[in-house]
């Protein structure tokens, strides 16, 4: 049975089956101490008792916290001790950083200095002459064996090789060690060493770094360690010979040098930070090792404020220091007691502001939104009053929005249908040429327009462009140049009727047709509002097709292999009202492709910004140039969808395919 299952049993029989257990344990023990009943009877009477302390303690935590009043004496409670506990925790665990940090930066700007010691020592022996050497080694020698018991040095150059001590084994880095110096691991054991090249000349020094030479990095502070994985143990370290040992050096014996404690509060503060030590086998590589300082905050002290000047007789930083904490803390706990009393008194009035917001808050649950709770003062509680009645009133109106708004996205709705209708519901017939398109908007409506229409004479009308911005706006406005240039055609049809056979070719002038969409849109709408527009004539017996371009992305005409760009014979249409446009002309050939889109092709940008691209769109198109019209529309569609990666379009995307057959 969980736990849970137990908690719910009814409480006399909870109560009833703990005190059960609890006197057949008793008895047990009296009875036969060491039985394996007695085991089990203590440990059932053991989670029962406990099952009974834990529902006990829910129903006196309920208890206390029911009413608002004792919750937030709880929580005043909790406000006023936690941060209190949870101060003296951050200072004691910074006092343990600081003061591990101090003894790890003391014993690592030590060990740093006695590296660059010797590297300035060796730097000196490289540089002098060979006729000095041996004099200047005999110098240098034995004062670094004083400093370092084990130190060896060996200097090699063209006139020779030196060494201290003199029949000690020579040092022989491998091949391929630069100038370095610092900490060194050896046949797994743990060197201080210097390593300087000079020209020819090339100085090796060399110094055990056991637990006595750790330990003197620091004395005042305490033991001193320095671990890593490719170190010996000590018994390994033993039965092997280190360099300083062919001598007859012998590490001392490891003692503890961990200071007294200064005073009762005085604990033990281990601390560890990486340092860098080079591999004497892998040349000019370093690992990672840990130096490990165990010490006393009393240490870390006297370490940091060993020399104490006198401002005055008898008064120095240190007192100073010590009766501004003192004053500090008396202030804080001041503050502490004060607030707490002021959180007492302050629970009359923000029970009473919870029992009104509560009263609005049903009523408001009932769906009466004219309610108001009565506001008192000009605090904070007073403006949550405020706020809640202005929420009240809010409501009421966001309710009208949200009406509204289901009405407008249901017009928008119809708007797209409506739009839908626009597009063209079929290919003309035509007997040379195949036609297929596509518009697909970025929102609900689309600023694209194309459109294909029959003329007379074996002649098909081309239309596509781009209106400025999305939108309902860019909506209405590619409707207008759809329905002005089809009213234009229209009347060209008319006109080449009544002046009879022949006519129709000076009727279908692509140029006065553009410029007069253009002074239509130029008078009828806003300055700010204009389109790319590209406009053709085909003539299905002759496979001649004019056109005339105003500012659209030129088409893209793949014939033979090859991707031949259409001109541009103006500029926008609908931005000025005396533009002038030509046109250009261009017969189709059999197998000709000729693709005509918009910028939503060619612009939409991946995720790292880059536009999809002109040259990627005639690389697809030459790669599909044998293909359907469907299947190249559904292809481009395809990869602008794959270069973007999402959901959603970034720009209205338009494609008109014709392949002349």
């Amino acid at each position: 049975m969980h736990l849970r299952q137990i908690l719910r049993l009814p409480k006399r029989r909870l109560e009833f089956l703990a005190g059960a257990a609890l006197v057949g344990f008793l008895v047990g023990h009296f009875v036969s101490p060491a039985g394996a009943g007695t085991a089990l009877l203590a440990l059932v009477a053991l989670l029962l008792s406990s099952a009974v302390l834990l529902r006990w303690l829910r129903w006196g935590i309920r208890k206390l916290i029911w009413s608002l009043r004792n919750r937030l004496l709880v929580a005043y409670v909790f406000i006023a001790v936690v941060p209190v506990v949870l101060l003296v925790a951050l200072a004691a665990i910074g006092a343990w950083i600081l003061a591990g940090q101090i003894a790890v930066y003391v014993v690592a700007s030590e060990l740093d200095r006695r590296g660059k010691y010797l590297a300035e020592v060796a730097e000196g022996l490289a540089i002098t002459p060979a006729s000095s050497l041996a004099d200047r080694i005999r110098w240098v020698g034995p004062y670094l064996r004083s400093r370092h018991p084990g130190f060896q040095l060996t200097v090699s150059s063209p006139q020779g090789q030196w060494r201290y001590p003199s029949d000690s084994s020579p040092l022989q880095p491998p091949a391929g060690w630069a100038d370095n110096w610092g900490p060194v691991v050896k046949d797994g054991a743990l060197y201080l060493w210097a390593h300087v090249i000079r020209g020819p000349n090339e100085v090796t020094f060399l110094a055990p770094l056991d637990k006595d030479a750790q330990a003197s990095l620091a004395p005042q502070l305490g033991e001193v360690s320095i671990l890593g994985r490719s170190l010996l143990t000590e018994d390994q370290a033993r039965s092997r010979k280190w360099v300083g040992r062919e001598r007859g050096y012998r590490p001392p014996p490891a003692s503890s040098r961990l200071p007294p404690p200064a005073a009762r509060f005085d604990p033990e503060v281990d601390y560890a930070a990486p340092v860098a030590v080079s591999l004497w086998d892998q040349p000019n590589r370093s690992e990672n090792y840990i130096l490990f300082v165990r010490t006393r905050w009393s240490a870390v002290l006297r370490t940091v404020f060993g020399q104490t000047v006198e401002w005055r007789e008898g008064i120095t930083s240190a007192s100073v220091a010590s009766v501004f904490f003192l004053a500090v803390a008396g202030a804080f706990l001041i503050v502490e007691l004060a607030s707490l009393l002021i959180g007492i008194n302050l629970t009359r009035t923000i029970t009473r502001a919870v029992h009104h917001l509560y009263t609005g808050t049903q009523r408001v649950m009932q769906g009466d939104f004219t309610h108001r709770i009565p506001v008192r003062g000009s605090d904070q509680l007073a403006e949550l009053g405020h706020s809640f009645n202005l929420m009240s009133e809010n409501l009421g109106r966001l309710l009208e929005i949200a009406r509204e708004k289901e009405r407008l996205q249901t017009e928008i709705e119809i708007a797209r249908e409506v739009q839908n209708q626009l597009f063209p519901r079929a290919v003309p017939p035509a007997r040379t040429l195949r036609l297929e398109a596509l518009c697909r908007p970025a929102r609900l409506v689309s600023g694209d327009y194309y459109d294909y229409l029959s003329l007379p004479d074996s002649r098909l009308a081309l239309a596509i462009g781009d209106v400025a911005g999305k939108g309902i706006s860019a909506a209405l406005l590619m409707a207008t140049v759809q329905s002005s240039m089809r009213a234009q055609l229209r009347a060209a049809c008319e006109q080449a009727g009544a002046d009879g056979p022949g006519s129709s070719s000076r009727g279908f002038c692509t140029a006065e047709l553009v410029s007069r969409l253009n002074q239509h849109l130029h008078a009828f709408t806003p300055p700010e509002k204009f389109a790319t527009f590209f406009l053709g004539i085909y003539d299905d017996a002759t496979g001649l097709l004019v056109y005339t371009n105003a500012g659209h992305p030129p088409p893209v005409l793949i014939r033979k292999g090859e991707a031949l760009r259409l001109e541009i014979n103006g500029m926008v249409v609908g931005a000025i009202g005396s533009a002038t446009y030509t046109e250009s002309s261009l017969r189709l050939e059999a197998g000709d492709l000729l693709v005509c889109f918009t910028d939503g092709v060619t612009e939409p940008e991946n995720e790292y910004g880059e536009m999809f691209g002109e040259p990627r769109l005639i690389e697809l198109l030459l790669r599909y140039a044998e293909a359907e019209p469907e299947a190249i529309v559904a292809a481009v569609e395809q990869a602008v969808h794959q270069w973007t990666g999402a959901a959603e379009l970034q720009d209205d995307l338009t494609l008109l395919v014709a392949r002349r057959v």
